[in-house]
């Protein structure tokens, strides 16, 4: 390991997302990236997608927390994988309230499991 400067958890928490959740600010329809990992998506308008593991594979155990930051229902996306609503059989998009926040983790190579205050 080279580093300059000291290595502890607060330098840390926004490099690589460990302990905390940056930010990634959208105010339109925006697409899940492999940097995502490990943040928080602050969406206003156009909702979420979560493409397809042919087109962007994220590792299994990948988290990514969504925030709804207007008073207007927001729809978190899936391509051509399963969406989930853990502790449900719901399966396809869902939709997330105002200023809901959810959580989706990807638990197989195509699917992903979302939960949270607002998700339906």
């Amino acid at each position: 390991i080279n580093a300059s400067g000291g290595i502890t958890s607060a330098a840390l928490a926004d490099a690589v997302g460990y302990k905390g959740l940056p930010q990634n600010s959208q105010t339109a329809t925006y697409t899940l990236a492999l940097s995502d990992m490990g943040k928080h998506i602050s969406i206003t308008t156009g909702g979420v997608v979560i493409p397809a593991n042919a087109s962007v594979a994220f590792p299994i155990g990948a988290t990514i927390a969504i925030f709804n930051n207007s008073a207007s229902n927001q729809t978190i996306s899936i391509t051509t994988d399963t969406l989930r609503q853990a502790g449900t059989a719901n399966t396809g998009s869902r939709t997330l309230a105002q200023y809901g926040l959810a959580t989706c983790v990807k638990v197989a190579s195509t699917t992903w499991v979302v939960s949270g205050a607002g998700v339906s």
